[in-house]
């Protein structure tokens, strides 16, 4: 990756390309993540050309520590927050996107322990409910911390409703000693690669979202199965294929039942619900850098037929050139905007104009990562379209984050709805259950 800033900069962690202000403890962290792009950039191009998740990427971040990344200390994590996992899945995705989507959704696994732990400090759950609540949540912490296993989140399902993202149609039903659930979980990385699945369920007993539970399910559980694969345009190493739920039986001890759980989860939440979102779209501008880095470089070092004359300096390639610079800033200072409100000590504004915010700047961040890709395929030319090219594989990479989660047309209609009617449309919601 070509760095422009000064040469005592350059010997800065990756991270902080985007987290310009790192504390030392954050820098430290960054350099773990430094310590394995370049095993994770050499396996890009192959994982990316079969579709598959190199299986030995596993073994690397978690012989790093990475999987414990944003768990605390006290669970055997490396302690830290959301301004280290926007750094880290920024540096990974300058290396491979795939990956480092793969590792946001492991690391996302660590809000399904901290939130249900940050309500129960607040006195959001009756006495005899919080037992139980610090268990599961503590337990998911120490799996991804002190075990060193890797938990993949399925929530998403391909049911969709007017007024919600994500709608919960898996139900868990009530069994001795425990729960079974019966689903299909359309979406969620690392299918067959995870040692654990945290999977969201809506229990038989209601239909509105207080009803929604959590469950830890270890990946070779009885009635746990893959969906078929699916070909990719784009991120097409995250093994996010998806997994069938066939009476597949959870222990009480692995499942959080408690009545309106997600719902005060979501309290306790800086963003909208798990509250670093913007960790995700922070792999597209690694990924838009990436793709940046790899046009600027050839413009430069590709000269006219018998001159030495780079190509990007004619007319049409410094416009062009221009013109991704300004998308990829705009990206930037978007992430920055977004991770500053989530991550300050104080709020900045009241919780609601950050998740308005937040439905803006999703959007924002994925259409200019996008058109950096566009502009570096037509300053580059036809001798960058091979498949496995680093733009042809930018593009196809940065075309998801236009559809995934939602696309920013939805962002901007829900933003707008909360700023004139005071409302937005609702995170989760439930559905009846399948056939």
């Amino acid at each position: 990756m070509t760095d422009e800033r000064s040469p005592k900069a350059a010997r800065r962690a990756t991270g902080e390309l985007l987290i310009e202000d790192m504390t030392d403890a954050e820098r430290e962290r960054a350099r773990r993540v430094d310590s394995v792009l370049p095993a994770i950039a050499e396996r890009a191009e192959e994982a990316d050309r079969i579709g598959e998740f190199p299986l030995a990427h596993v073994r690397t971040i978690s012989e790093a520590g990475l999987l414990g990344l944003t768990v605390p200390t006290a669970y055997g994590g490396l302690g830290g927050g959301l301004r280290d996992l926007a750094a880290a899945t920024f540096a990974m995705a300058t290396a491979c996107a795939s990956t480092s989507l793969t590792y946001y959704f492991q690391c996302s696994g660590s809000s399904r322990g901290l939130l249900p732990l940050a309500a129960a400090d607040a006195g959001l759950f009756a006495d005899e409910d919080v037992p139980h609540v610090r268990a599961f949540g503590e337990t998911v912490l120490r799996r991804m911390g002190a075990q060193g296993r890797w938990v993949a989140n399925f929530a998403s399902e391909s049911v969709r409703s007017k007024d919600a993202a994500i709608t919960i149609a898996t139900e868990a039903s009530r069994a001795p000693g425990g729960w079974v659930l019966n689903g299909v979980k359309s979406f969620g990385c690392a299918t067959g690669v995870a040692d654990d699945y945290l999977v969201t369920a809506k229990l038989d007993t209601g239909d509105t979202a207080e009803s929604l539970a959590m469950f830890l399910i270890p990946r070779d559980t009885p009635g746990v199965s893959e969906r078929a694969k699916w070909d990719a345009i784009g991120m097409r190493a995250t093994a996010t294929h998806g997994i069938v739920l066939q009476d597949a039986f959870v222990p009480d001890d692995h499942a959080l039942t408690v009545s309106g759980t997600f719902v005060k989860m979501t309290q306790m939440s800086r963003g909208s619900f798990v509250g670093n979102q913007v960790a995700l779209s922070s792999v597209y501008v690694g990924a838009a850098q990436a793709v940046y880095d790899f046009a600027l470089s050839y413009l430069r070092s590709t000269t006219y037929h018998g001159s030495d004359e780079p190509i990007g300096g004619s007319d049409l390639h410094r416009q062009l050139i221009g013109k991704m610079r300004a998308h990829l800033d705009t990206a930037y200072l978007w992430a920055r905007r977004q991770i500053l409100l989530e991550s300050s000590e104080t709020d900045i504004i009241p919780k609601n104009d950050v998740v308005a915010n937040w439905r803006i700047a999703k959007g924002e961040i994925a259409d200019n990562c996008f058109a950096v890709a566009t502009v570096a395929l037509k300053a580059c030319g036809t001798g960058n379209t091979a498949m496995s090219g680093a733009i042809s594989r930018g593009l196809r990479d940065l075309s998801m984050g236009l559809v995934q989660g939602f696309p920013a047309e939805r962002g901007r209609l829900e933003a707008a709805s909360y700023h004139v009617l005071g409302r937005e449309g609702a995170q989760f919601a439930t559905a009846g259950a399948r056939p």
